[in-house]
């Protein structure tokens, strides 16, 4: 491909994101494939010959998009938002056009000086104390752009350790380093990220899940006492990270507690704060931030929640040197004159290659201003509150969470399996796509609101999904132990759905191995069914095989049966469900299909 040709396939690419944009909404949110369908679709062996770009293309469309979950899809309310912006896209194609490499500052003087420049720049929007900004003179902090959280949290860990492994050494001068390592320990809440857990694997220390108070904050009084126990045991606490806007439900741990004791125990406290720190730059948030300026290092993800496309997780330090002392080495063939002058961020992450990630944040801010980030930030928070006053106004529903920016976690009235069984049949459908948590546990659906563009018509479209496969889930199992309490409004009369009875019979028919079609109703639990074939395999697992890829709970639909006549688990059985239509097509003969 020729400078001429780029131009006329790069105008055709950029047309194609644009119209992708504009009607995703048009496609499913979530594929209906399995594991696998790629291999079939594709040849196993790489081209000899090059391609011709329109048959590429179209095997990006007929093959590709078939394949994906649209993250930024107005029926996308899983995880937390994916930043993502016309800026940023534009920005990522001038950074790879220009393909630096920017380990340090002689191999990329503008990378890696704008990426000083723009960190201070968030920090600042964010409120940020200056011992954690480089151009601080007085200072020794800064920031920095890792991939992810989990690197920032991970490269906190081992700065921490070596910093205690150091004070060990002058303790036990003739232990070697791996008893020393056997006596730290990490803290962390039961609701803290998982790449807590990992970050402490990779580096050879304990840690200590610590158990959050009733609104799911970790406080004070309860790592002072875990910090305590440890220490009389001849253990040293060295490392706490605390969450500002958990993964679960958004709960904020108690920094205003937490700090002072880390402080006292000459603890490194790492402060999470992965999505909800964005919101920091409405001063309106900044109350969760008290006690900030206790933490060694923090982290917040522009790539989640301030339209930047990932990876651009931004790390801060108070103190750079005893991160960079965890890190370098220091080759000849990296150094360069000026070295002691300034900053190679190679000596600040596991990584020595490095994109020009600085160049999408700066377009972002740059294109959106502060002011535009804010708006955006708390229009989702509103539209998050409409959500939960809309959960709220169903008595068969309860908030389980405090909703203060754009998360609502919520559930059934009733048993974990029941909200289990509504959120499968909800994603089977792929009219919304959701994921859940547990808190307390119990089993919760969180709704996030994730797309840039969202709208209040969006949180009422997917509130009526939501009652609709409610009202289906609780006729299903209606004779269940733990009642659901009848839908306040619903235009649809129980005689008009399909009865448990029938329910039970289709389980019959798959005890029984028997094979058949189901007519279509207007059913919602009937839509997802007519999509699905289960197997029972010999080892008494009943295992989800769909037809296009539905997230089908059918083993926990079979527990309900477990004991009864209805029990498939009885035997081997296989039951293919599928619409009318795609059995017999048009023709009425061939209904014995």
């Amino acid at each position: 491909m020729d400078s001429k040709e780029f131009r006329e396939r790069g105008r055709e690419l950029i047309e194609y994101v644009a119209n992708y944009a504009e009607t995703i909404e048009k496609r499913r949110v979530t594929p209906n494939i399995e594991p696998g369908y790629l291999k079939e679709l594709i040849p196993l062996v790489a081209p000899e010959n090059p391609d011709q770009w329109d048959d590429l293309m179209k095997d990006v469309e007929d093959k590709i998009m078939i394949g994906m979950t649209h993250w930024q899809h107005p029926r996308f309310h899983a995880y937390f938002p994916s930043g993502n912006s016309y800026p940023s896209i534009l920005a990522d194609i001038l950074g790879d056009a220009l393909g630096c490499i920017g380990f340090s500052w002689a191999a990329g003087p503008a990378c890696t000086e704008l990426e000083t420049v723009v960190l201070d720049w968030v920090g600042q929007m964010m409120g940020l104390p200056m011992d954690f900004l480089a151009l601080n003179e007085s200072g020794k902090g800064g920031g920095v752009i890792q991939t992810s959280a989990s690197e920032c949290i991970l490269v906190s860990i081992l700065a921490a350790r070596a910093q205690a492994i150091k004070k060990l050494k002058s303790q036990y001068p003739d232990e070697e380093e791996g008893f020393l390592l056997s006596k730290l320990m990490a803290y962390c809440s039961k609701e803290a990220h998982s790449c807590v857990e990992k970050g402490a694997m990779i580096s050879f220390v304990k840690l200590r899940i610590l158990e959050p108070d009733d609104n799911f904050s970790l406080r004070g009084s309860t790592l002072r006492k875990a910090m305590e126990e440890d220490k009389k045991n001849g253990l040293l606490p060295f490392f706490v990270s605390l969450t500002v806007g958990t993964t679960s439900c958004c709960s904020v741990d108690n920094l205003q507690e937490i700090g002072p004791i880390c402080e006292e125990f000459d603890a490194w406290l790492h402060v999470d704060a992965a999505y909800a720190g964005a919101a920091m730059i409405c001063p309106e948030f900044r109350h969760l931030f008290q006690g900030i300026e206790k933490a060694s290092s923090l982290n917040t993800n522009p790539n989640k929640w301030m339209l930047t496309n990932f990876d651009c997780s931004c790390y801060w330090v108070k103190d750079r040197f005893k991160l960079t002392q965890a890190l370098t080495v220091d080759p000849l063939y990296l150094k360069h004159n000026f070295d002691q002058k300034s900053i190679d961020y190679r000596h600040w992450g596991v990584p020595l290659s490095r994109r020009f990630r600085s160049l999408k944040l700066w377009f972002v801010i740059r294109m959106y201003g502060v002011e535009g980030l804010r708006k955006y930030i708390r229009e989702h928070c509103r539209l998050a509150k409409i959500f939960e006053n809309l959960v709220r106004e169903d008595q068969r529903f309860q908030v389980m969470n405090k909703v203060q920016m754009g998360l609502v976690c919520f559930r059934l009235k009733g048993s974990n399996g029941l909200n289990q069984k509504l959120l499968s049949l909800i994603n089977a459908s792929g009219k919304l796509h959701m994921v859940p948590a547990s808190l307390n546990d119990k089993y919760v659906i969180r709704f996030c609101v994730c797309r840039e563009t969202a709208t209040e018509a969006d949180m009422e479209y997917a509130w009526n999904v939501i009652k609709e496969y409610a009202q289906d889930v609780s006729l299903l199992y209606k004779d269940q132990d733990t009642q659901v309490p009848p839908s306040p409004v619903d235009s649809t009369s129980d005689e008009n759905r399909r009865p448990s009875k029938e329910i039970e019979e289709l389980y019959n028919a798959l005890a029984q191995g028997r094979r058949f079609s189901l007519a279509r109703s207007t059913s919602s639990i009937n839509e997802v069914i007519q999509r699905a074939s289960v197997d029972l395999v010999n080892d008494g697992n009943l295992q989800h095989r769909s037809r296009r890829g539905s997230l089908f709970p059918v083993s926990s639909f079979v527990d309900d049966f477990a004991g009864s006549e209805c029990d498939p688990r009885s035997r081997s059985a296989s039951l293919a469900f599928v619409p009318i239509a795609e059995a017999c097509g048009d023709n009425p003969d061939n209904e014995d299909k």
